[in-house]
């Protein structure tokens, strides 16, 4: 359909799981795709499978968590195509699992670095080059616990908070500088992120989801694919949570 014909779009935590599905289907719609993870091998891998559907795309590998990482990538998006309208900020991991008051200060400084510092240094220069174009659309990737809290994840439920907010606000600064930004929230979806997750634990997570199952990565690419393109011009400020009725019980 071309949705995105002829647009410039950053994918971070583009290597696998819901960041490699965005940028297939950025690529699939018609968008120059570039590509950022800090695992070189699987992002190389999404870039080949972009080019081998026709699509166009090459690979930087970044760490979000470091400010100098994102203006690079930046950088290295303009001097490829000359502009940037898309940004989908999706790069995150999931850290320890532990109470607060027990909570290792390491994995701390770790999460938020990546799931909540990454997300604003990458807006950070994003921006200014979304506005020379005359304008864009930020997708940032939080996670039904940027709305709920999930005992033992402090560092995560606190990130994603905080990347809600952080749009919000990013919202109101440039709506009328032709700037959207909004947040997905995903429920439990099929990716490496669950790969340490035994059986008995993802049956139990399973029955969390009113649906009966876990999501898949191409289900909420499809809901940024929306938030990225023009059908969804009215649309800033938001958060859609995509999580088969979890946030509805």
């Amino acid at each position: 359909m071309n949705l995105l014909k002829d647009k410039v779009a950053i994918v971070t935590g583009g290597g696998s799981g819901i960041g490699r599905s965005v940028a297939l289907l950025y690529g699939a719609e018609g968008a120059k795709v570039v590509v950022s993870d800090i695992q070189e091998t699987e992002g190389l891998e999404t870039v080949a499978m972009i080019r081998e559907k026709g699509g166009e795309a090459f690979f930087v590998m970044a760490d979000v968590s470091k400010a100098h990482d994102n203006e690079t990538l930046v950088a290295a998006a303009i001097g490829k195509y000359g502009a940037l309208h898309i940004a989908c900020n999706n790069a995150g991991i999931g850290g320890a699992s532990a109470p607060t008051g027990e909570y290792p200060i390491d994995s701390w400084d770790k999460v938020i670095g990546v799931n909540l510092s990454g997300v604003f240094y990458g807006m950070r220069y994003q921006i200014p080059e979304m506005l020379k174009a005359g304008g864009g659309a930020i997708v940032n990737m939080a996670s039904i616990l940027g709305s709920v809290g999930f005992a033992n994840s402090p560092a995560y439920v606190a990130a994603k908070h905080g990347v809600v907010g952080l749009t919000k606000n990013i919202a109101l600064e440039y709506a009328m500088k032709g700037i959207r930004a909004n947040a997905v929230g995903p429920a439990f979806i099929q990716t490496p992120l669950l790969k340490d997750m035994g059986p008995e634990t993802i049956d139990w997570l399973i029955t969390k989801h009113p649906i009966g199952r876990l999501g898949q990565p191409e289900e909420v690419a499809e809901l940024v694919l929306w938030l990225s393109s023009e059908k969804a011009s009215f649309v800033t400020g938001s958060y859609y949570s995509i999580d088969g009725g979890y946030l509805a019980q």
